[in-house]
């Protein structure tokens, strides 16, 4: 007997990095909404190969679109759709951007797109929901109002919710990237999270009591071995800095220039600027977080002194080698940046359905072993 598709709709797509991973869990895209126009360009160039059920994608502004409108469009009523996906824009719940008397406020335009969310939420009433963000939202210093009316607004449409800060080094990623997971489901069942599958033998935090079953972190050396790349006209850091970064060791930053780590010649005070200031790889650790929009000095840079190439980027997010990038250099690290991880996405979804499905025995104790197909 043909099991039924199980359907998404995703809301604030970007490139597709998280519905890379829906896809990959057994659900079918079958709509995405998003903005820039150059995601949308890179959306509807892997269509055919990564999303068979979506249709052509147009820039679309969320803050005008009628969730029932597109309910009628796509010929399903309320209760049809079996997950709801996305990541509103983090620029409002972001560490850095607290210095803004505005946002500390709530005054920052972009923090209503969660209102947007739960529109959809309301409208569509999917069996379950996926959100990601920064994991600023859940800084009670900061973002605690944001945070209350997202959970509030979640827990009063009927869902159940739990969320978690993950890394995606922990889920064999080769990249240090925490993000914010929130998920529920309509009928008010809790849904555990997936348990990490890798560890990082670096790591100052507590072991996990599981650990005898972890793999090592994925190293940033292992994911780019024997990928193949050509130069690219931006590879080189030039400027007042880029001549600096010979010298630093890989892993290593603009500390190295500093006199507390006993440079002859110091450049540079004691954390005074942000750690990826002129930071380098370490092949023996998986990446740092992959920047989305860079400044000229701002890393990781790759251990052979020079900008990382977009197959590199896009290897050590977890994108398929096959999955196309439409835009420049910079409107593709954006792109990159901005996304989920594809394989953190996948084990997270295939969670919660098999959660959805029934699967008594998933819970945190046990950890889920998944890797997305490239």
């Amino acid at each position: 007997m043909m099991q039924p598709k199980l359907t998404a709709l995703s809301l604030f797509a970007g490139a597709g990095g998280l519905d890379l991973g829906i896809e990959q869990a057994g659900y079918r895209v079958i709509a995405a909404i998003e903005k820039d126009v150059t995601a949308v360009e890179t959306l509807n160039r892997n269509r055919g190969r990564f999303f068979p059920d979506l249709g052509v994608v147009h820039p679309l502004d969320i803050t005008a679109v009628e969730p029932r409108a597109l309910m009628n469009d796509l010929g399903l009523a309320a209760g049809d759709l079996d997950l709801l996906v996305g990541g509103p824009p983090c620029v409002a719940f972001s560490k850095s951007g607290f210095h803004l008397e505005y946002k500390r406020e709530g005054r920052d335009p972009k923090s209503s797109l969660l209102d947007d969310y739960l529109r959809f939420l309301e409208a569509f009433r999917p069996a379950a929901f996926l959100m990601e963000n920064v994991f600023g939202l859940a800084y009670r210093n900061q973002s605690a109002a944001f945070f209350h009316r997202l959970s509030s607004g979640i827990r009063g449409l009927g869902y159940s919710l739990t969320y978690e800060v993950l890394n995606a080094a922990d889920y064999g990623v080769p990249q240090n990237r925490q993000r914010l997971f929130l998920i529920g489901a309509r009928d008010g069942r809790p849904l555990a999270h997936p348990a990490p599958t890798r560890w990082g033998e670096h790591e100052r935090r507590m072991r996990p009591r599981w650990a005898d079953q972890l793999q090592p972190h994925v190293t940033s050396g292992e994911a780019l071995e024997g990928l193949k790349t050509v130069p690219e006209p931006e590879d080189a850091v030039n400027g007042r800095y880029g001549h600096l970064l010979p010298d630093i060791p890989p892993g290593g930053n603009y500390l190295f220039y500093t006199e507390h780590e006993g440079h002859p010649e110091p450049l540079f005070r004691w954390r005074s600027r942000y750690w990826t200031f002129l930071l380098k790889l370490d092949p023996n650790r998986p990446a740092p977080t992959i920047q989305g929009q860079p400044g000229p000095y701002v890393g990781p840079f790759h251990w052979e002194n020079r900008r990382l190439r977009v197959p590199e980027l896009k290897r050590l997010q977890g994108f398929p080698g096959p999955y196309e990038f439409m835009g420049t250099k910079r409107q593709i690290q954006l792109q990159i940046g901005n996304s989920v991880p594809p394989p953190l996405g996948a084990i997270l979804a295939t969670v919660i359905r098999r959660q959805m499905e029934g699967d008594v025995a998933l819970s945190l104790e046990k950890p889920q072993q998944l890797t997305l197909v490239t």
